[in-house]
């Protein structure tokens, strides 16, 4: 199966994605690699003891892949609302 290609909603923002997401994984405790933050999928996955691997993970069933994915983008999205919260009370202290 081919590995989806993500599209985002403001062209231009992959690369800041991505060091968002290894900031927010570090932040988290997790060792990223700051030239491949995507890896931390693998330390995510074996902190959850699914047996995830590189390359073709047929295998594992879409809940198992879903907690690895889950645990990352909770992450992110907590941060987002977190950040969110804090420019909104910045705004209203002007």
């Amino acid at each position: 199966m081919a590995r989806r290609k993500r599209k985002y909603a403001v062209p231009g923002v992959e690369q800041e994605m991505q060091t968002f997401k290894a900031d927010v994984m570090r932040h988290e405790g997790y060792a990223v690699d700051p030239n491949h933050p995507d890896d931390v999928k693998y330390e995510v996955a074996k902190e959850l003891g699914v047996p995830l691997q590189p390359g073709e993970n047929g295998g594992l069933t879409t809940e198992s892949v879903g907690h690895v994915g889950g645990k990352i983008g909770g992450s992110m999205v907590r941060e987002m609302i977190r950040l969110a919260q804090e420019q909104l009370a910045n705004r209203e202290q002007r």
